[in-house]
């Protein structure tokens, strides 16, 4: 992913007001991202824990979805796996992300669902740069494998938001 400025985040919503992608809390520390280690942009408002975004390479841009967190499941004794990067971690740690639908079908209230790492840390997962919770089921596949199925997976969700 090539390094983003805030300008260009803000507006690359879709599935938002101008005035909410305006209002928005940015991540912080925007000048120490690895941008050649993200397959997307991901963070959790840490003034208002429900709301959570995900920004990536579209196209001839950028997409960015603003994002409704439910509130997490209190057990630590189940686990849970993400549906974008397919790391297992403690229920509490996952957490079900909903993006109101872009367009008309999301003004009628439709909205998608996914579960996903609590943290949207899910490029640093698949390279081994963050440790989950849990021990890991074993894997045959390669990191490139990996990146490559969470920007299928991540590609596929974001394409199923903006559709018509």
């Amino acid at each position: 992913m090539r390094p983003l400025v805030p300008a260009e985040i803000r507006t690359s919503f879709v599935n938002c007001s101008q005035g909410e992608a305006r209002k928005l809390s940015l991540p912080a520390g925007l000048d120490d991202v690895r941008w050649d280690e993200l397959e997307f942009l991901g963070w959790v408002d840490p003034r208002a824990v429900n709301n959570a975004y995900l920004v990536l390479p579209w196209a001839d841009g950028v997409v960015g979805l603003s994002l409704r967190a439910a509130p997490p499941p209190r057990s630590r004794l189940k686990s849970t796996m993400c549906g974008l990067c397919v790391t297992t971690h403690a229920s509490a740690d996952v957490t079900l992300f909903s993006a109101r639908r872009a367009g008309a079908a999301g003004r009628d209230g439709n909205t998608l669902g996914i579960y996903a790492c609590g943290d949207l840390a899910c490029c640093q997962y698949v390279r081994a740069r963050r440790k989950p919770s849990v021990p890991q089921p074993a894997e045959t596949i390669t990191t490139e494998e990996r990146i490559t199925r969470l920007q299928h997976k991540v590609t596929r969700f974001v394409g199923q938001v903006i559709a018509a």
